[in-house]
C-alpha cells in the first residue's frame, strides 16, 4: 500500500513539474516574441517612404478618375430567384474626391414609387494592393463595405463582403461585378444570399455616360 502511495506521489510530483516547465516555455516565447517585434521597428525614412506611397494617387486612380461625369443607369431588380424584376431608372454623378484619392458616386431616382439616393465610394488601398467599396442609401440605416480586384483580361471589378439581412438579422454574403463594356458603358451586377442560402442575382445596372 506504501508503495502504491509513494508511486501515486511521484507521478503527481512529475504532472506539475511539466505543467510548470510547458508554462514557462510558453512565457518565454511570448516574450521572445515581443522582444523580436520591438527589435524590428523600422526607421524614421522607411515610415515616410511607405506612408508617402500609401498616400499618394498612381495610376489606378487615374484610371478611376475617367469615370468622372454623369451617367443614365437602367436598373432591374429581383426580389427572389423565381420573381420578375422590377424595371426602374437613375442617374449618377460620379467625381474624384479628396485630391484625386477615392471616387464618389451620387445615385439618384425612383424606386417603387419612391425617391431613391444612394451614395458609394471606390477606393484603391495602396497598402492592401486590392478595391474597397463603401454603398450607403436612404432605404437602409446601414453600410456595405466590399473588397475585391480588377481581372484586366475580362475588364471587370470583382467585389464581395457580407451585410446583415434586416429580416434574419443575421450576416449573409453578397458580391457584386462591374464590366467596363466601352469608355461610355458599364454594366453592374449584384448577387445576393436568399433565405434558401443560395446566391441569385438581385440587381442589374446597364450605365451609360452622358
Amino acid at each position: 500500500m506504501k508503495i502504491k502511495l509513494l508511486l501515486l506521489s511521484l507521478a503527481v510530483a512529475s504532472v506539475s513539474c511539466k505543467k510548470e516547465e510547458t508554462e514557462k516555455t510558453i512565457e518565454t516565447k511570448a516574450t521572445d516574441t515581443v522582444k523580436e517585434e520591438m527589435a524590428t521597428i523600422p526607421d524614421s525614412a522607411t515610415i515616410s517612404k511607405a506612408w508617402n506611397e500609401f498616400m499618394t494617387p498612381n495610376d489606378v486612380h487615374k484610371k478611376l478618375s475617367a469615370d468622372t461625369g454623369t451617367w443614365t443607369e437602367e436598373i432591374s431588380m429581383w426580389q427572389s430567384a423565381d420573381m420578375p424584376p422590377t424595371k426602374s431608372t437613375a442617374t449618377a454623378d460620379v467625381k474624384m474626391i479628396l485630391g484625386g484619392r477615392y471616387q464618389e458616386m451620387i445615385h439618384k431616382g425612383d424606386f417603387m414609387g419612391m425617391p431613391f439616393e444612394g451614395r458609394g465610394t471606390l477606393a484603391y488601398d495602396n497598402a492592401a494592393k486590392e478595391y474597397v467599396s463603401t454603398w450607403i442609401d436612404n432605404m437602409g440605416t446601414g453600410i456595405m463595405v466590399m473588397r475585391g480586384s480588377y481581372d484586366d483580361t475580362s475588364k471587370t471589378y470583382k467585389m464581395s463582403g457580407e451585410v446583415v439581412d434586416p429580416v434574419t438579422k443575421k450576416k449573409k454574403t453578397t458580391r457584386e461585378t462591374v464590366t467596363i463594356i466601352d469608355d461610355k458603358t458599364q454594366k453592374v451586377e449584384m448577387y445576393d444570399t436568399g433565405y434558401d442560402g443560395k446566391e441569385f442575382k438581385c440587381m442589374e445596372i446597364l450605365m451609360k455616360k452622358k
